[in-house]
């Protein structure tokens, strides 16, 4: 299986800064799209920010400007600069991967971090 563990979260101050990291286990053959969700107590997942294979990346609207993602081989990056206290989640690495190439690629999900913003 696909392995994701991440690392990073924590409790900070708002203006302040984290820098999260997932890596993947590396049996992983193809990684298509790795990326970052996160969710509130009560409310629904939402997409942070994805990055493709070839480098493109996306932003949801709340954190553009604000968060940058990147990605080194097998593991993703999620830097987070001005942080308020309405980016207090938990956070999910999401990697949308292939076991083998000839196989459907599947979504696998980390077990999440939390992120604490304070005002």
């Amino acid at each position: 299986q696909v392995q994701l563990v991440e690392s990073g979260g924590g409790l900070v101050q708002a203006g302040g800064s984290l820098r999260l990291s997932c890596a993947a286990s590396r049996n992983t053959i193809s990684i298509l799209r790795m990326g970052w969700y996160r969710q509130a107590p009560g409310k629904q997942r939402e997409l942070v920010a994805t990055i493709t294979n070839g480098g493109s990346t996306t932003y949801a609207d709340s954190v553009k400007g604000r968060f940058t993602i990147s990605r080194d081989k097998n593991t993703v990056y999620l830097q987070m600069d001005s942080l308020r206290p309405e980016d207090t989640c938990e956070y999910y690495c999401n990697a949308y991967a292939q076991q083998y190439t000839w196989s459907m690629p599947a979504n696998y999900w980390g077990q999440g971090t939390q992120v604490t913003v304070s005002s």
